[in-house]
């Protein structure tokens, strides 16, 4: 028998008696069992909402269901831990919003409370007539060792703790999240709008905005939850209140009545019973609420609770030099003991005497004293290049982040960094956003964000506008005054310094702000110096509008279409054209300045000019026939007609001669002294016009255009060179000379 079952548990087969095969059996049962539980403890780890669905249906199972009294001892335990892992974890954070589940958190513990609280209470009245340890051994060690044999102080002191948990703490923890709720919905615009205006000026990029966002939101939700949560606790103390009276006095009827037990002792056993029961529901709820007053009372404060307060507590010396000598004259006062506040005297004034001296050490390496995370009179407070013993290593950035371009860059020297927050007239920042809007409504053309940085290298009162890193214009500012010109182009006749204007080279003049007056009475144009860099930044960006279209803002572009023109857009890219030809055409446009905002016409436009030719240019120049009306609009002068100068036949001969090539080879062969013949004759006219305060536009036939415009624009790039088949047909025009 021996010897069959022995085989049988080392080889699992075979037959065998009955005892032999029972043995074996109930052994693979066990290992069967043991690899169950294994596995639903494993999937239960790796599944936590599984979990955490579980324990909130055997919490649901404890109102229902009676609980033995080793469990209901841990259960409390359970509960205690988990109310001191809240206090600790609220202690310990950096910032609220770290522990924005406390809310949540603090439901769960509540109902877990409760649930004790009820199985406790069916304990109580059931067996509580056996004695002091009918609901466990945990509610029996309260309710003994704080009522020390006297039912009174028990119940006053399990009163007192109600009250305080509730008109203290709670009261004053739901207040401040009702408070902070308040604020922080009142605030949000206002610090949405200072994370749009930093987006718009470059202070930073889209996903850092884009998380502070997310951040202002979170805030929000997490104060008016805590807001919410705090009337948890409330009801909490409410009940834990009712359910100890309902426990005496029921425990009494039920004790006395039923179990014939004498007054005494129905005092003895309920009494400490329920004093017990409300202590261990009451201490672990005056836990959580600590918890709660901690989290929203340092809304306003980083870093963990005992690095803020103590920083901040340290950081006034006198106030504890204060403090000792308010001690030791309270231990000189007769009747008083003397030697609790002698040692609380010269504990304060050595620490005030320490962080005194440690505050100058601080201040003498050019540091801040008391500053939160930074050690006084350590090694690590003097920070060099490279790091200072004592600091925690500085990660390396990655090299990708040297490859990145910006766009447009606006590089301060130190004596203008006022002008971002300046108080007195509008900020630069938000100048520069009005700029891009500005440039969106008029060209169609979204301006990329604008980086703004100081530059040490450049001098106090300088600044340079980069485009894609490279200069593209730069001036001198004087921060504290205004700068002045005279439209009609006469000598200044005020007190100041005499310069030009850094966009366009105009002669101006610096003056004092108690000078405006006499300036605007005079009538010279006054502006500030915001305004004299954005409009430097917007004549710089209207000259690199087209460089400054990527591929991605042109497709960007085509998905902030309507609805009802996506169907033209699928039509046309990339069936008739490229994204990068379409790019290509919208550059060509931007390049003389007119406005892309009237994306459908341009696709339309494109659409047709495909249908016979594949030539950037010449579908350029047929999208432009399209725009005729807005071109021609753009280009009228103040008395409602556009004022021409047209190309004389004999010129239009030569240039459609010396086109040489076909297609997107077509060049213009001009020999040089045409070329040079042709340049002086454009400027001499141009410049007579001008000096009459005529601003007029070349027009010349359709097929020439383009190469018109590219010599132009080298001398003259102001000038605007249209065909006759961009002149639209309802506006006037008035012809004031020939070439």
């Amino acid at each position: 028998m021996s010897d069959t079952g022995t085989q049988l548990t080392t080889t699992g087969g075979g037959s065998a008696g009955g005892g032999g095969e029972g043995g074996g059996g109930g052994a693979d049962r066990v290992a069967q069992a043991k690899n169950l539980m294994q596995g639903i403890a494993k999937n239960l780890a790796g599944r936590g909402d599984i979990a955490l669905a579980l324990g909130i249906v055997a919490v649901l199972v404890v109102l229902i269901l009676p609980m033995p009294t080793w469990l209901l001892d841990v259960s409390l335990a359970v509960s205690i831990s988990f109310s001191v892992l809240i206090l600790m974890t609220a202690l310990f954070i950096q910032k609220p919003l770290e522990f924005s589940s406390f809310p949540t958190v603090l439901l769960i513990a509540t109902i877990l409370r409760l649930a004790l609280n009820l199985a406790s209470t069916r304990l109580i009245l059931s067996n509580g007539h056996t004695g002091t340890d009918a609901a466990g051994q945990v509610i029996e060690s309260f309710g003994g060792y704080v009522m020390g044999g006297n039912p009174a102080i028990g119940i006053i002191i399990f009163i007192i703790l109600v009250l305080v948990n509730f008109i203290v703490i709670t009261k004053g923890a739901g207040r401040i999240a009702e408070v902070s709720a308040r604020f922080t919905l009142d605030a949000m615009p206002g610090k949405q709008m200072a994370i749009d205006a930093d987006l718009s000026s470059g202070l930073v990029d889209e996903e850092t905005a884009k998380q502070r966002r997310k951040d202002l939101e979170d805030e929000s939700t997490f104060f008016g939850a805590m807001d919410g949560a705090s009337k948890f606790v409330r009801g909490d103390a409410i009940a834990g209140l009712i359910i100890t009276f309902i426990n005496i006095v029921a425990g009494f009827i039920i004790g006395m009545v039923q179990h014939d037990l004498s007054f005494d002792e129905a005092a003895s056993y309920y009494t400490v019973l329920t004093v017990g029961d409300g202590l261990v529901s009451q201490i672990p709820a005056i836990i959580v609420s600590m918890g709660a007053g901690l989290l929203v009372s340092k809304s306003g404060v980083s870093g963990s609770a005992d690095k803020a307060l103590f920083t901040q507590f340290t950081h006034y010396p006198t106030g504890l030099g204060l403090t000792s000598f308010l001690a030791l004259v309270l231990a000189l006062l007769p009747g008083m003991p003397f030697l609790p506040f002698l040692i609380l005297s010269l504990a304060t004034g050595g620490l005030a005497f320490w962080m005194y001296r440690k505050n100058k050490e601080v201040e003498a390496m050019g540091g801040v004293p008391g500053a939160p995370g930074a050690k006084p009179g350590a090694p690590g407070a003097q920070a060099g290049p490279g790091g200072a013993e004592g600091d925690a290593p500085v990660a390396d950035e990655p090299i990708a982040n040297a490859l990145q371009i910006d766009l447009i860059r606006l590089e301060l020297g130190y004596g203008l960094l006022a002008l971002i927050n300046n108080t007195k007239g509008q900020r630069l920042t938000d100048q520069i956003k009005a700029l891009r809007r500005q440039l969106a409504t008029e060209v169609g053309f979204v301006m990329p964000s604008v980086r703004i940085q100081d530059n040490l290298q450049l001098p106090a009162n300088s600044y340079v506008v980069r485009v894609k890193e490279i200069e593209a214009g730069r001036g001198d500012m004087r921060p504290n005054m205004l700068l002045v010109m005279d439209p009609r182009g006469e000598d200044l006749t005020l007190s100041g310094e005499k310069t030009q204007e850094p966009t366009f080279g105009l002669p101006a003049m610096w003056i004092e702000e108690t000078l405006k007056e006499e300036a605007l009475f005079r009538g010279y144009t006054v502006v500030d110096p915001p305004t004299v860099i954005t409009t430097h930044l917007t004549e710089i960006v209207k000259d690199n509008m087209s460089e400054l279209l990527s591929f991605a803002e042109t497709q960007k572009l085509l998905d902030e279409l309507d609805q009802d023109h996506q169907k033209l857009v699928a039509d046309v890219i990339p069936a008739q054209i490229s994204m990068g030809g379409l790019q290509r055409v919208l550059q060509g446009l931007l390049n003389e300045r007119v406005s892309i905002r009237d994306l459908p016409t341009i696709l339309e436009g494109v659409a047709e000019a495909c249908g016979y030719t594949r030539s950037v240019m010449m579908i350029t120049e047929h999208v432009r026939a399209r725009l005729g009306r807005q071109i021609s609009n753009a280009n009228l002068n103040e008395a409602g007609y556009v004022p021409i100068i047209t190309l004389s036949p004999q010129w239009e001969q030569v240039f459609h001669e010396s086109l040489v090539g076909e297609g997107e080879e077509r060049q213009l062969s001009l020999p040089p002294s045409k070329l040079q013949e042709f340049i002086q004759q454009t400027r001499d006219l141009f410049d007579r016009h001008d000096m009459m305060g005529e601003a007029p536009v070349m027009l010349c036939s359709p097929h020439i255009r383009p190469f018109v415009r590219s010599i132009i624009e080298r001398f003259r790039p102001q000038t605007q060179v249209l065909s006759q088949n961009e002149i639209h047909p309802k506006v006037r025009i008035k012809t004031l000379g020939q070439i």
